[in-house]
């Protein structure tokens, strides 16, 4: 007889959740796993089943002031689970082993976690359209800065003649971001089946992988491939040549292979977050040069000293990846200016309610008049 499968491992239990857990060992919760958020509410996957969350009071306060406080798609969180309602209140989000993070669309700056607690981000791009290399390497960059592993996935080999001419404009891209950590890559045809082998074996173990990519690019079609079923609706390109949105939500799902996908929808821009750790494994090269810059917050661009432009004007870094590194370093300035300015609207905020209480307050009456 089979033993049953335990099915926290199921849901991609592992010695990092385990250890994460034990600070919640004996204070009568139970661990699950955030499977999507709709209208903040949670669907969340734990020993009892799929349960309808919400947060607890405490956990709902914290994450209104720090974004990454909030339980994300793929998060391992506390439970306090009530089996016969079919519901469970959310006390904790567990440490996360990796997450990936980008800035939250709009003018504030704030962090949106895009998955977490992944081991591998399937980067998918279409091989019948020209590389968008500053694209990929903000994927990339994104990806390594998370901790997990990036894996380069080129769909629609049937409609090119050969995937050579992208493989040779990716090649140094990927030297040159990854370094000497490799970075698979695995040309991919949904029609023919060429590759699809090779991607299968990623979720045929239990481990937890992301799909990032812009809309059209072939993600729902893997998945469905994945679950043995038209799940997820797909779709192809407009008359514009951009991907109709055919995901619309994060979901994580339990494949029936072993492994476990979170589907995302398209993203054709990751507006950096955690750019401090994005900048080094992306640029590890220009950043090594840059040390040498005589000022500490050199732009690169028109600075006395700068070690960056004599090794560009040397021939040392190519025009385009220095373009890039540029954009990368404004856009932390322009990260950290936006932090500083939320930070001190935050505190303004907090001040002012703090002196609309002491007004309020009969018992602060007296010692005002």
């Amino acid at each position: 007889m089979t033993e049953a499968p335990d099915p926290l491992a199921r849901l991609g239990w592992d010695e990092h959740a385990a250890g994460a857990w034990a600070a919640h060992r004996g204070d009568g919760n139970l661990p699950g796993r955030v499977a999507a958020e709709h209208r903040g509410g949670y669907i969340v996957l734990a020993a009892a089943g799929e349960l309808r969350g919400e947060l607890a009071g405490k956990l709902r306060k914290a994450a209104a002031k720090d974004a990454m406080q909030k339980p994300a798609v793929g998060d391992w969180v506390a439970l306090d689970v009530h089996a016969a309602a079919g519901t469970a209140t959310i006390h904790a989000v567990l440490p996360r082993k990796t997450v990936l993070t980008r800035r939250a669309a709009g003018r504030a700056a704030a962090p949106q976690i895009v998955a977490a607690d992944v081991d591998a981000v399937f980067i998918v791009h279409p091989l019948d359209q020209a590389p968008n290399l500053r694209r990929l390497e903000r994927y990339l960059a994104i990806t390594l800065a998370s901790g997990a592993a990036p894996v380069l996935a080129l769909t629609k080999a049937d409609l090119v003649d050969s995937a050579e001419p992208v493989l040779s404009a990716i090649r140094p891209l990927l030297a040159r971001v990854a370094g000497d950590r490799p970075v698979p890559v695995h040309v991919l045809s949904s029609v023919s089946g060429q590759g699809l082998d090779e991607l299968d074996a990623y979720v045929a173990r239990p481990q937890t992988t992301a799909l990032i990519g812009a809309s059209g690019v072939g993600k729902s079609t893997l998945i469905n491939r994945w679950l043995g079923e038209e799940r997820l609706s797909t779709g192809g390109l407009r008359d514009d040549g951009k991907g109709r949105h055919t995901t619309t939500h994060r979901e994580l799902l339990v494949l029936p292979r072993g492994g476990l996908v979170i589907d995302t929808p398209g993203m054709r821009e990751l507006g950096l977050w955690n750019a401090d750790e994005s900048v080094p494994e992306a640029f590890a090269d220009i950043a090594a040069v840059a040390e040498a810059c005589r000022f500490r917050d050199c732009t690169h661009a028109h600075e006395p000293g700068c070690a960056v432009v004599a090794a560009a004007a040397a021939g040392q870094i190519e025009p385009e990846r220095l373009d890039s590194y540029r954009k990368l370093v404004a856009e932390l300035a322009s990260l950290a200016r936006d932090r500083e300015t939320a930070a001190r609207n935050r505190a303004r905020r907090a001040d002012h309610r703090a002196l609309r209480s002491y007004y309020k307050d009969p018992r602060t009456r007296g010692q005002r008049d």
